[in-house]
């Protein structure tokens, strides 16, 4: 019987993905491409999407000024094309490419071995982390409307007959009546952005490939993006994005996804160890067809666009291009139900963004494993737990699949890949036994309570561990300081002066990195096994921020997990692992302890039972670590200087007088400037909280600054006379 169009399939099986790919790692990302593209096929689908940038990766930042980025680019779509990844399928690929003289991130879409259309993207991503208009132009289409024509590198005509493909803002027809087109990354951010014109133009199908990174509590806004572009629209979008470290920083968190008329159909995970993840659906473009003529106002606007110039936006017709299911293909099958958007909160992602990220840069390192001064506080044993996590994940997807890539790479960082051809860790501990190395360096001003918690720690996380003393090195630089000058610092509590205070302090410190480094590279050898050990340092985003840190100390090593997440987000962390895992009990204990450096002599008039110590964190600030994060906050995110971050709190701290207020926001400016130039020498750290300080690519700012902030101060003073002088404390007390 022949096809009516009653008759006539509706239906399509569409793919897109997670790839975890690694800036100039050409080879590898062409690899997981092609895997990703092998999956595609095996579930019949016949498109299929990937990242932004995915053939060199998004992070190559500089390298993307260097011809031979661009050059290995094309070669390795060649390499691709001539593998058969097109065949019977539409790709979608993202590279940057260099037409007319100007470097565009493009997506290049590929069918049967043959170009179909380069689409360069419009909107650049130029904040926090982002610079793509250092390397990118964001393209314009010519005032002519007519199609440009981008001329392929000469190895194309030769392997594949064609010299040329279409260059511009396009959308393509396929013969069976399917319209899709793009929409790239920072295009859905921007207030016009690109899949409006494209829902209005008729266009089905709208991949978006994505180089978006994680940062705590932003997924659910790009998905409300996501979301709300196909329910006011209608249509079919697929969103792609890299999962994993490409080299720096950033984690980007995967989250693949189709949405059908704002609906999610699939959705991919958006932390795992895995390399390779595709999200496939069955689609009914009925229902999109039908969802928009239902919508009067749609088609009214769709009429006026339609009649337009249309922005150099055309829709080419490909005949040779098929994407529905074949009459006599497999019985579809469409999701009966909607998928609830999979959201972690801010605990879990606070553990398992940076245990992933973590397992990227140690398998890729060629690291042996890390090294931890575990000091028994909540910011050490925060790393901690997150390398626990890491092994967590990483024994689940081993012992899920001991002939998989993961099992491979545990084997080969475990030194057991030899004689072993399928070993894979019993337990998590087992692996973290063999990896994660953790010391405590105590002296005379430590307390029993961190050297007990550090223990207890280490043995429910299965680090190897070792308790040590560092009086000896601390004693012997004083001595050498004492046989040069004749003088001996004292602590203030023994008669010294603050300078003498703060010296015998960071000596301490400072020797503790210097250990650390040692251990790292010697205990691999003291166990009878080769490599070296990255060092993990453990400075929290608002210590930074506020300057709470002894340069050159444990804050200075290859990696900090925790450095761009605040001390509240640790304590909450640490407060869900104690319940989430048994056995970790002891990270709520360490959560509730007051956080202390344990770095002068302990008064025992004054110390506690929960910290063991007399000095504390928040008082040597001079401010509580809510007040940092809320400074850190106004400065960075709400673009604050002294001034305007004062007017902002003097009325929501309504708890404090107009005074204490402009003491508060002073002293932070203070401390923040004074101690700015700690930031340019920071470790590098996963980036997860926006008001990071982290001067190196994020927080662009000078490190030499006026301390005395003269005229921002003065005006904060006016300001504050403004206000009567009325005691808040004792209106409260009245309350």
């Amino acid at each position: 019987m022949s096809t009516t169009t009653a008759t006539a399939s509706t239906h399509l099986t569409l793919s897109t993905c997670n790839l975890n790919q690694w800036s100039l790692d050409f080879t590898g990302n062409t690899a997981r491409i092609l895997q990703s593209c092998r999956i595609a096929r095996s579930r019949n689908s016949t498109y299929r999407l990937g990242p932004e940038l995915e053939i060199c990766g998004y992070g190559c930042e500089d390298h993307f000024l260097e011809n031979d980025t661009l050059a290995h680019c094309w070669d390795c779509l060649a390499t691709m094309l001539e593998s058969g990844a097109t065949d019977g399928m539409v790709c979608d690929f993202g590279m940057p490419v260099l037409h007319g003289g100007v470097r565009y991130n493009c997506r290049v879409i590929c069918h049967d071995r043959k170009v179909l259309l380069v689409r360069p993207k419009t909107a650049m991503a130029d904040n926090g982390n982002y610079r793509e208009g250092r390397y990118f132009t964001p393209y314009h289409p010519p005032s002519s409307g007519e199609v440009e024509v981008h001329v392929l590198p000469p190895q194309f005509q030769k392997k594949f007959g064609q010299s040329s493909a279409p260059f511009g803002l396009h959308s393509i027809t396929t013969r069976d009546g399917v319209t899709f087109g793009c929409e790239s990354c920072e295009e859905l951010w921007t207030p016009r952005s690109t899949h409006i014109e494209l829902a209005l133009r008729g266009v089905d199908i709208i991949g978006n490939g994505s180089g978006s990174h994680h940062e705590l509590r932003k997924l659910s806004a790009r998905m409300d993006l996501i979301l709300n572009a196909t329910k006011k629209c209608g249509g079919v979008y697929l969103y792609s994005n890299q999962r994993g470290c490409d080299g720096g920083r950033t984690y980007y968190d995967g989250c693949a996804m189709i949405v059908v008329n704002g609906r999610i159909v699939a959705q991919g995970p958006q932390f795992d160890v895995e390399e390779v993840c595709v999200v496939t659906a069955t689609v009914d473009l009925e229902e999109v067809r039908s969802y928009r003529a239902a919508n009067p106002a749609f088609g009214m606007q769709a009429v006026t666009v339609a009649g337009g110039e249309g922005g150099g936006m055309r829709a080419l017709f490909c005949e040779g291009v098929c994407l529905m299911n074949e009459e006599n293909a497999i019985r579809p099958r469409v999701p009966e139900k909607d998928l609830e958007l999979k959201v972690y909160t801010p605990e879990e992602e606070c553990c398992l963004g940076p245990a992933c990220w973590l397992w990227d840069w140690l398998r890729r390192s060629g690291a042996a494993g890390f090294f931890l001064p575990l000091s028994g506080g909540a910011d050490s044993s925060s790393v901690a737990a997150i390398v626990a996590v890491m092994c967590i994940l990483v024994t689940k997807a081993a012992r899920e699949n001991p002939t998989g890539d993961v099992a491979a790479e545990c084997r080969r960082i475990c030194r057991k890949d030899e004689g072993n051809a399928l070993w894979v860790p019993s337990t998590p501990q087992e692996m973290a036994n063999c990896i994660l190395h953790t010391t405590f360096m105590g002296t005379d001003n430590s307390s029993e309570v961190t050297l007990s918690r550090a223990r207890r720690l280490s043995e429910a996380i299965g680090s190897y561990h070792l308790s040590i003393k560092i009086d000896l090195m601390v004693n012997a630089v004083l001595e050498v300081f004492r046989l040069t000058t004749g003088h001996m610092p004292r602590f203030v509590s023994r008669g010294g002066t603050m300078t003498e205070d703060l010296a015998l302090q960071n000596i301490q410190a400072r020797l503790r990195m210097v250990t650390s480094y040692l251990f790292a590279q010697l205990l691999p050898w003291v166990r009878g096994r080769t490599g070296f050990l990255l060092v993990l340092g453990s400075a929290n985003v608002d210590e930074g921020l506020r300057g709470y840190m002894t340069k050159y100390d444990c804050s200075s090593a290859d990696l900090n997990p925790i450095g761009a997440i605040s001390k509240g987000d640790l304590k909450r962390m640490l407060l869900f692992l104690s319940k989430e895992y048994p056995g970790f009990e002891v990270l709520g204990e360490i959560a509730s302890a007051p956080p202390t450096a344990e770095l002068r002599p302990i008064d025992a008039a004054t110390a506690t039972a929960e910290a063991g110590h007399s000095q504390t964190d928040e008082e040597d600030m001079g401010m509580t670590y809510e007040e940092l994060g809320a400074f850190g906050r106004l400065r960075k995110i709400a673009r604050c200087g002294p001034v305007s971050m004062f007017k902002k709190l003097v009325i929501t701290w309504n708890h404090l007088s107009p005074s204490e207020v402009a003491a508060k926001v002073k002293r932070f400016f203070y401390y923040y400037s004074v101690n700015r130039h700690k930031m340019t020498t920071i470790t590098p750290a996963y980036h997860a909280e926006a008001y990071s300080p982290d001067d190196n690519r994020f927080d662009l700012r000078q490190f030499l600054y006026n301390t005395k902030w003269s005229l921002q101060f003065s005006a904060i003073d006016e300001i504050v006379a403004r206000y009567p002088d009325e005691d808040v404390h004792d209106k409260d007390k009245n309350d």
